[in-house]
């Protein structure tokens, strides 16, 4: 389930908003939030970051692991 792809891409603004990244996976997603996450003490951080961890494991479905992302980067200001 790590590598299943999400059925619509998102995309962040990394690099103060002068770059894009397009989040693909959860394991995308992880690595985005542990890199490029400007707070990482948000409740909405937090929860994201459970969900893409347990799809990586196999514990939950990648679409809730996108949504739980998609949440926490709108919150963040990052989503595109």
């Amino acid at each position: 389930m790590a590598s299943e792809l999400w059925g619509k891409p998102l995309e962040i603004t990394v690099d103060s908003g002068d770059h894009f990244k397009s989040i693909h996976t959860s394991r995308d997603a992880l690595a985005c939030l542990m890199t490029y996450w400007p707070n990482k003490r948000g409740k909405s951080f937090a929860l994201a970051r459970r969900a893409c961890l347990e799809a990586i494991q196999g514990k939950r479905d990648s679409t809730s692991a996108a949504e739980a992302f998609e949440t926490a980067a709108r919150e963040a200001g990052l989503l595109r």
